[in-house]
């Protein structure tokens, strides 16, 4: 047996104040990552400072599968995609790597 649901106004409101109140901790969720990202870029200008003292490559082959590796494994224990958290990496690898040419004076970040 099918009962059917009158919906009222009342019931529309309070559900879209629950959607607004997941989307304001989505946008705080969004404003940390971005937070981090920036930290990172901080992170990636003092490794180009060391490598370029040290004489080292930017680039890391060894350095970007462990960190592959490691990412992969922790979606996967996270239950979320780790080819798309891949994706995302394999940008913020590249950020990383052209922030360090910009330390070191190659690259092409305004």
């Amino acid at each position: 047996m099918q009962t059917d649901r009158v919906y009222t106004s009342a019931w529309f409101n309070k559900l879209n104040m629950r959607i607004e109140d997941i989307r304001k901790e989505i946008d705080k969720v969004d404003s940390e990552i971005i937070r981090q990202i920036a930290r990172r870029q901080e992170l990636a200008g003092r490794i180009a400072r060391f490598k370029f003292a040290q004489g080292l490559p930017i680039h890391d082959e060894k350095r970007t599968k462990s960190v592959f590796n490691t990412i992969f494994n922790r979606s996967v224990e996270a239950k979320i995609d780790p080819v798309a958290v891949q994706k995302i990496f394999e940008i913020l690898v590249a950020m990383s790597e052209e922030r360090q040419r910009e330390c070191q004076g190659e690259g092409n970040l305004p």
